[in-house]
């Protein structure tokens, strides 16, 4: 039986992981560009229908988790594979730098405020993961803490997963020659300059050690309920074919159901 778009990409649980091996400008999956191009945007057009039947059923949410590196493409691939779909059952968050309220609590409470609720569709530009990743490599809390915040991660989302909200985690995996490029424009730009964060380069000079968190994150977080999928994000018409293709293919999966009213249309008649 074929690999669903889903299984091809996903990291089993407890894989080690190496990005090196990984071809960010891998595009096997979808041989011709054109016809990728069409298929996500009848993706798009089917995941607005799934959404209006999950928002009238009520009883379930989609959490969708994008996490990558500076320009990999998480703001592009929203706009791609949601573009269609109403904006009454969707949310998008993103996350920044945390404020002092959010300091004051523990790091999951401003993304638990975020969570979609039941009938959503609810879209993490960045995320929870932030603490894991920059938190290691910026050295912002201490290494037994951040030790700790795997497991309290996946008790998290299992938590989610069991009151019914199905999360998918897309981890944008660009090369650091593709990521160059993109700064590159953003600065030759006028309309793109205020993307630009000088901070970004001094991330980029800690490439190889923000490889290392992610392949961590992704070995130490994967889970049955909480799967992560590693996307190729170097050509942006197959990174946003290969997440419309999952999304949609988790939303028929789910397979949400209007709700049958318990009366009859036939008893009303409208004047």
């Amino acid at each position: 039986m074929a690999k669903t778009l889903a299984e091809r990409f996903r990291i089993e649980p407890g894989r080690r992981v190496e990005l090196a091996r990984l071809d960010p400008a891998d595009a096997s999956a979808f041989p011709d560009r054109g016809e990728a191009e069409v298929q996500s945007r009848a993706d798009a057009q089917i995941i607005n229908e799934w959404q209006d039947r999950l928002y009238a059923e009520g009883k379930r949410a989609l959490l969708v988790v994008l996490q990558g590196t500076d320009t990999s493409g998480k703001d592009g691939s929203i706009r791609h594979v949601f573009n269609e779909t109403g904006p009454l059952g969707v949310a998008v968050t993103a996350f920044r730098r945390p404020t002092d309220e959010e300091l004051a609590h523990d790091f999951l409470w401003r993304v638990h405020m975020a969570c979609p609720r039941r009938g959503c569709i609810g879209i993490f530009n960045r995320s929870h993961y932030e603490d894991v990743l920059v938190g290691r490599v910026r050295k912002l809390a201490p290494a037994e803490e951040i030790e700790r915040r795997y497991d309290q991660i996946n008790q998290f989302e299992r938590m989610l997963a069991e009151n019914g909200t199905t999360i998918l985690k897309f981890m944008l995996h660009i090369s650091r020659k593709e990521q160059g490029k993109r700064l590159q424009n953003r600065l030759g730009e006028p309309n793109s300059r205020w993307k630009f964060d000088p901070r970004d380069l001094e991330d980029r000079k800690l490439w190889n050690e923000y490889q290392a968190a992610y392949e961590i994150m992704l070995r130490r977080s994967s889970t049955a309920w909480a799967p992560w999928h590693v996307i190729p994000a170097d050509r942006k018409w197959a990174r946003n074919a290969a997440i419309a293709a999952i999304v949609r293919e988790t939303l028929e999966a789910m397979n949400p159901q209007y709700p049958t009213p318990a009366w009859d249309p036939k008893d009303f008649k409208v004047d």
